[in-house]
C-alpha cells in the first residue's frame, strides 16, 4: 500500500509525510488543531503508561534498533491523521 507514495511519480505524488503537511497547512485550522491535540494527548498518555526515569534512553535505543518498524509506523500515522482531517474537512 505504501508503494503508491514512494516517489514523486506515484499515484499520490509525494510521500505520506509530505501529503500530511500539505493537508495540515491547507485544511480547516480547527480540524487540524483538533487532530494535533489528539496526537499530543495520545503521546502524553503513552508516556504516562511507561512512567520511567530512563524514558529518553529507551526511546533512543528503540529508534536505533527498530528503525524500519518505526518508519512504517510513522507512515501509517501520517496516513491515519490525514484521513482524520480529510474526513471532517467537508
Amino acid at each position: 500500500m505504501h508503494d503508491l507514495f514512494k516517489d514523486d511519480d506515484g499515484l499520490f505524488m509525494g510521500t505520506p509525510r509530505s501529503k500530511f503537511f500539505d493537508i495540515v497547512f491547507n485544511a480547516n485550522r480547527n480540524l487540524v488543531e483538533e487532530e494535533l491535540e489528539n496526537i499530543i494527548e495520545r503521546m502524553c498518555l503513552l508516556e504516562m503508561m511507561i512512567d520511567d526515569d530512563d524514558l529518553e534512553r529507551k526511546l533512543q535505543e528503540l529508534k536505533y534498533t527498530k528503525q524500519n518498524e518505526l518508519e512504517d509506523r510513522k507512515t501509517d500515522a501520517f496516513i491515519h491523521s490525514m484521513g482524520n482531517v480529510l474526513s471532517q474537512n467537508e
